[in-house]
Formats: structure tokens, sequence, C-alpha cells
């Protein structure tokens, strides 16, 4: 059976673990906010009525291209272009290249940093490996202008952060639903982990510091890992409604 992502990748390890999705996202939906696009974000009203169950479905999707035969993977993605268009119908608008650019983009980069910051230092051919699935996802959903090479990606991105970046009404609304849902505890836990995934530009946009308090606690989390006690800290960090979906997330136990 062919598959849209080798069954061997680098991408079906990251993409497997509930843990580093859940770095890949924190650090996405801190950029999320930042985006100069993210009015699309709040069209449907989705977005901040339920950040986090949006993240779930969000996930949902990528797995289904991560870990499904090509033709499903296919099918999952043009699913996608066609939901992207009826936001555009209803609008009256097109999403920008760029903001299509700059969601791929983020999937790279968070893959990368997650990873890295929860496991080990990637090479550079596991790097274009990364970035060879979500390329080919990109042209598959029409978007323009992708990068053809890692090195061409890593130029382009270093633009978009500081092109496509600003603060704006709509991110202090994000944070303070990220905050709503959350709950205060949970809700520093976000902060602390955006603060150690997201780019230089993206911390100093957010007024981060420069180091995580969760350096120490990524660290003491790896050692649970081997005690099989990560299920636990998930469960005193994530809200327990969200249980079921948490647990779905981890497909490298399962595989």
């Amino acid at each position: 059976m062919e598959y849209f992502v080798d069954e061997h990748s680098i991408v079906r390890k990251i993409w497997g673990k509930s843990d580093t999705i859940l770095f890949i996202f924190a650090g996405a939906s801190a950029e999320f906010a930042l985006n100069k696009a993210v009015d699309w974000l709040y069209f449907t009203g989705r977005l901040p009525a339920d950040p986090l169950g949006r993240l779930f479905s969000t996930v949902s999707y990528a797995q289904a291209i991560v870990f499904s035969e090509k033709q499903a993977a296919l099918r999952a993605i043009d699913a996608m272009a066609r939901i992207h268009a009826e936001v555009e119908t209803k609008r009256g608008a097109k999403i920008p290249d760029w903001a299509y650019r700059d969601v791929l983009f983020m999937l790279i980069d968070y893959s990368i940093r997650s990873f890295e910051v929860l496991e080990r230092t990637l090479s550079i051919a596991e790097k274009r490996e990364i970035f060879d699935v979500f390329y080919r996802m990109g042209s598959r959903l029409g978007v323009k202008d992708l990068p053809g090479t890692l090195d061409a990606w890593e130029s382009m991105r270093h633009e978009h952060l500081h092109q496509n970046m600003h603060r704006s009404h709509y991110t202090d609304d994000l944070f303070r639903q990220y905050r709503k849902h959350l709950g205060a505890m949970r809700y520093k836990i976000l902060l602390e982990a955006q603060t150690l995934v997201a780019p230089e530009q993206v911390r100093r946009l957010l007024a981060f510091r420069k180091t995580s308090l969760l350096h120490p606690v990524v660290i003491l989390y790896k050692i649970s890992r081997t005690l099989r006690l990560d299920g636990l800290l998930k469960a005193l960090i994530l809200p327990s409604k969200y249980k079921k979906e948490i647990d779905a997330l981890d497909h490298a136990r399962k595989h």
C-alpha cells in the first residue's frame, strides 16, 4: 500500500505523539494570534468560540493526511481546500496566498522545534523530509509560490515572520479566549510552552521572556515518559473534557 507519508518517516514520529503535537499547537496558537490574516479565523466565529476544539479538529485533518494511504490523504487535502473555498465564497473575498504559506510554514517550523525540544536535534535530511511532506500538501492545496527547497523555505520563513506578523486587537482577544477556555493555571503553562518553542520575532511581539520556565519541567517530562507517567502529567495540564481527543492523538502507540 502506498502512503502519502512513508511509514518510517520522521513526520510520523512527530505527528504520532500527543506531547509533540500539543507543543506544535502551542507555538501555532501564539503565531496565529499575530498573523495579519487572523481576521479570517474570526470570520466563522469558530476559533474564538472554541479554540481547543478547533485545535483538535485541525489535528485530525493533519493526522488523516500523515497516517492515511495516499488516495485517502489526497481526499483529506481536497476536503480542506473545499472548506477554505466555501469560507471565501461566504465572505466574498480570497484568503491571501501568503496566509496559506504562513500556515504551512508554521507546521514545518513547529514540527521541527517541538520535536527538538522534547526529543533530540534533527538531521538536515530529516528536516528536508518534514519540508517535503508539507510542500506536497501545499502543492495539492494549490498554494502559490511555495519555496522549492528547505534552504529557500528558511529564508522565506524569516521574511514572513517579519512581514506578516503584528499585534492587534485580535491578538489580545484570542489570548483572552485561551485563558477563558483553559483556566488560569493551564493558561500560564500555555504561555510558557509558547515561550519555549516560538521564534524570536513571535516572542518579541508578544513580550515573552527569552527563557521559558518549562525548561526544567521538560527534563522531568522526558524522565516521566520512561516511567510511564507522561499520561498523568498531561491529565494535570489539559482539561479533562478533552481526554478522548488527547488520547486519540497518540498514533505512535497504536502503530
